[in-house]
């Protein structure tokens, strides 16, 4: 019989909790935190985690994409924040796929 032991992340990440939430790294908990200083002194209007985007192409659902960051700015412009620190070939196809449907509504950033 052959036993697994839980080793940690597969991609070497850490979870953090900040402000009771937890992050998938410690990179997303300093940048929520951040987002939380620039919504204090009012350099943004407000910001939210883990939003949903359904990426459909021609009437067909592909699949669900969660965005780690959706930042409203004052001038009632959006912005999509993603964070990563490795880069895989899934996520290059699915924020490609995200760039191609969702850019003309949102701008787009992403921090390596």
């Amino acid at each position: 019989m052959a036993w697994y032991q839980y080793g940690g992340s597969k991609y070497k990440n850490k979870t953090c909790e900040y402000n009771g939430i937890l992050y998938a790294s410690k990179k997303e908990a300093a940048y929520a935190q951040e987002l939380d200083l620039r919504k204090k002194v009012k350099d943004i209007k407000d910001w939210k985690r883990q939003v949903k985007l359904n990426l459909d192409v021609n009437g067909y659902h592909i699949c669900n994409y969660y965005v780690d960051f959706l930042i409203e700015h004052n001038d009632g412009s959006e912005e999509i924040v993603e964070i990563k620190g490795m880069v895989l070939d899934v996520f290059r196809i699915k924020w490609k796929l995200t760039e191609a449907l969702y850019s003309d509504k949102y701008k787009m950033t992403l921090i390596k």
